[in-house]
């Protein structure tokens, strides 16, 4: 524990990252910091507790040899010990280095050998098998450890059990006060879209500007019971972690079934939900299904416009009242299916639909959207309770937060939070970092009251042989809006007109099949005469949303759903489109045809 700390408002006095778990408990003590399920009941760890299991750790991973700079790659689901795990590393010196579980052998090795880590961390026997398959090849990689028991490998516990028998207090402190703000405390890989990952290297500086972040913007929902499903190896998940911590929240740790989620967000009942859009245009879907258009359009109008009043402090004519009493049943379920105290939700790594954010701000449930990269310690831009645009990522000028526009309209960022280059290679740094600024390879604009919006990635543009500049993303959203469509896939760069990759939602369009007595599997209805039907309908009125340069005269229907077992999504979903025209090219010719 950091020795002379006695305010309660401590942790705000943090300077290197890896001083937080033991700043937090000087701050909040026996207040809950972790909740996670255990034999599917939901248990309960205090700050207090989770300084100690982090001092453990910590003395273990020093006594099994860990030297101050050491490498250390967490390769698990997000549970509460790939945190306990990532403390201690930091704790005791180290550099954390995430790694997606669902990383094939191949990418497991490239991201150890890359960043020359020289312990790993595995969840299981499984992942601890993909480590030692390509292990040969991984000559600075001394130990791997398991969370979980794997045959006789070592586990995290033993670290642990070794740590609190023999505590190195000293040389743990020792350790953090030679840590400078500029040095390295995570090396996130980006998942990338194109080409071998980059590791984004995150300073210390960098985290302790996330907090301050996190204090400025006023995410007072984190100081309650924040839910995370995300994935840690990802840059949203770790702003999440830190800035939980830094503002004393409990962090809810999902029970690892992503099918359980929302039965679980009715169990934890959060204050804040971190999310992909996914989840939420999910719950979107399921909730307006059996609402006919123009009586949902009505709803949201009308409780759009009776919570501006409200928030506002304008008064609310009876009549309005009374009509929004009626459709605030519909609204009611939404709230339900958040567990009913949800104050705030956050959705980035992925656009979302400005038309399901209306939806759930006119029932309710504010889901606000904010803008980042790895490269920014995932902030950029935010969208905050006091002030939102719906349809922007939001606005910078937060802790230092600095946004500009470059003469082509990319989007420029510069600030505490920007990284400190990527790990081993100046070159692809020099491209990304000039001048001081941050090119994030993102288009947008910013209007008069600096909140930003987000038209498209540079290498996404497609061109047409017409010469005409498309950002695919915004055909994609309006198409995902339906219930039927599962992911949309825009191509037409140098072509004469635009055509779709499209897939069903399975979940959705299996019991509208059954219903019709037509088969109920997803490769047998693509070809079905009323799918295609079904489908068109979605096409035409996606089109009707846009000029002829950007409608979609043509679309094929694949027999299964993107994956990233075929590599065409990333962990976090996105879509790598490379990959998708390459697997697919054969499709988009008989399009063309």
């Amino acid at each position: 524990m950091t020795a002379g700390v006695t305010s309660p408002n401590a942790v705000r006095a943090v300077r290197r990252i890896a001083d937080l778990p033991f700043l937090a408990e000087q701050a909040y003590g026996d207040a809950v910091a972790w909740r996670f399920k255990q034999d599917g009941q939901w248990r309960e760890q205090t700050y207090a507790e989770v300084s100690e299991v982090v001092l453990d750790l910590a003395s273990g991973f020093v006594h099994a040899g860990l030297q101050a700079g050491d490498r250390v790659c967490v390769l698990a689901n997000t549970r509460p010990e790939w945190t306990a795990v990532e403390l201690a590393v930091l704790a005791a010196g180290g550099i954390v280095v995430p790694i997606y579980p669902s990383s094939a052998p191949e990418e497991i090795a490239w991201v150890v050998g890359d960043s020359g880590a020289s312990i790993v961390v595995a969840e299981n026997e499984e992942q601890c098998l993909k480590v030692e398959s390509v292990g040969a090849g991984l000559p600075e990689l001394r130990t791997v450890f398991s969370i979980d028991p794997a045959g006789d490998r070592s586990r995290v516990a033993e670290l642990q059990d070794s740590g609190r028998t023999s505590p190195l207090a000293g040389v743990l402190d020792s350790r953090r006060a030679a840590i400078r703000p500029e040095d390295p405390s995570l090396i996130i890989y980006t998942s990338g879209t194109t080409g071998p990952p980059k590791g984004c290297v995150l300073t210390n500086a960098n985290w302790v500007a996330l907090c301050r972040v996190a204090e400025e913007a006023r995410i007072d929902a984190m100081t309650g019971v924040v839910y995370l499903f995300l994935p840690l190896a990802h840059v949203f998940a770790q702003i999440i972690m830190f800035g939980t911590m830094y503002r004393g929240g409990a962090l809810a740790y999902f029970g690892g079934d992503m099918k359980a989620i929302v039965p679980e967000l009715a169990e934890v009942r959060p204050t804040f939900l971190p999310s992909v859009p996914r989840i939420f245009e999910k719950i979107y879907t399921f909730v307006t299904s059996s609402v006919p258009a123009e009586q949902l359009a009505q709803a949201v109008a009308l409780g759009l416009e009776v919570r501006r009043r409200r928030a506002e402090g304008e008064p609310v004519p009876a009549e309005m009242a009374a009509a929004f009493e009626q459709v605030d049943a519909l609204f009611a379920n939404v709230r339900a299916a958040f567990g009913g105290r949800l104050v705030q939700a956050l959705s980035g790594a992925a656009p979302i639909s400005p038309e399901v954010l209306r939806f759930f701000h006119a029932a309710g449930v504010p889901v606000l959207e904010g803008y980042g990269m790895t490269e920014s310690t995932a902030v950029g831009t935010i969208n905050t309770l006091g002030r939102f645009k719906l349809g922007s990522v939001g606005a910078s000028g937060v802790a230092g937060l600095e946004m500009t526009l470059g003469e082509d309209g990319e989007l420029l960022m510069r600030g505490p939070h920007v990284f400190a280059g990527y790990w081993r290679n100046e070159e692809a740094t020099a491209e990304t970092l000039r001048d001081g600024w941050l090119h994030t390879g993102d288009l947008g604009e910013i209007d008069a009251d600096g909140f930003v919006t987000i038209t498209g990635r540079k290498k996404d543009i497609i061109i047409t042989a017409g010469g005409k500049n498309i950002a695919p993303a915004n055909v994609e959203n309006v198409l995902r809006q339906s219930r039927w469509i599962s992911h949309a896939v825009l191509f037409g760069d140098r072509k004469p007109f635009c055509v779709a990759l499209l897939t069903l939602d399975a979940d959705e369009i299996g019991p509208w099949a059954a219903a019709r007595g037509l088969p109920s599997d997803v490769e047998s209805l693509v070809g079905h005469p009323d799918v295609r039907t079904l489908v068109q309908e979605v096409v035409d009125e996606a089109n009707s949303h846009f000029a002829s340069v950007s409608q979609v005269k043509k679309f094929v229907l694949l027999t299964r759903d993107l994956s990233q077992e075929e590599g065409e999504l990333t962990p976090t979903l996105k879509v790598k489109r490379s990959v998708v025209h390459r697997l697919h090219s054969g499709l988009y010719e008989e399009l063309y045809a």
